[in-house]
């Protein structure tokens, strides 16, 4: 059963994200919130699992709420919902630490399997978002093409699986891609997240078009 807290300022929106998770039996809706400090309360009274959050909030934006779960409730993955894709938006939400970003046009089994994915540990972010990274990685200058220090610590067959977790890619995707097992690739990457000083998936992607290493094809 997955744990679900919904936060947004509109109660109709709330009712109509309870209504197309709780139509599922292996999620479960339980708790709301007005806004991001609401939220991360909740998500830790109520052991949330996933926490929906709107970016635009008043009071304690999603931003900020996303933040304050990370601290109230480290389980939880954070969602992001929201009207508007906008750059300011989207980096600020990697960097609160949320592990997708979806627009509140998704369809609701898209929607669905955002949060069950989300849950199993993937990131997932909606085609535009996705692209605006990509262009924003882009516009970046071009690097000296040496390997930034912050990643010597790696092996290169880390750094390999880096590169793959900075695509987006799952474990399996991963897996598949450099022909490893699936526990060989968890493993590669409790040690990359290890050796990095990195808290989780999304962290790792900040870093990587930090560093600017991100493939041009991601």
């Amino acid at each position: 059963m997955i744990r679900v807290v919904i936060a947004d300022d509109q109660d109709l929106v709330r009712a109509g994200i309870a209504a197309i998770l709780s139509a599922h039996d292996d999620l479960e809706v339980v708790g709301e919130a007005a806004d991001g400090a609401a939220a991360a309360r909740t998500a830790r009274d109520a052991r949330a699992d996933i926490v929906l959050m709107d970016v635009q909030m008043p009071g304690t934006d999603g931003i900020t709420g996303a933040r304050e779960v990370a601290v109230a409730r480290p389980e939880a993955k954070v969602l992001m919902l929201t009207m508007f894709d906008l750059d300011e938006h989207v980096f600020g939400a990697l960097q609160a630490g949320a592990s997708g970003f979806l627009l509140k046009t998704t369809a609701p089994d898209d929607l669905v399997a955002a949060v069950r994915a989300v849950h199993s540990g993937d990131l997932l972010f909606a085609p535009s978002v996705t692209r605006r990274l990509v262009e924003a990685y882009v516009r970046r200058p071009p690097t000296s093409g040496a390997l930034p220090a912050a990643l010597a610590p790696l092996t290169e067959r880390e750094l390999d699986v880096f590169r793959a977790i900075a695509r987006g890619w799952s474990n399996a995707e991963i897996g598949a891609r450099l022909y490893l097992g699936e526990a060989t690739v968890k493993t590669h990457v409790t040690r990359i997240l290890a050796k990095l000083g990195l808290r989780d998936r999304v962290q790792a992607v900040v870093l990587a078009y930090e560093c600017g290493l991100v493939p041009e094809d991601a």
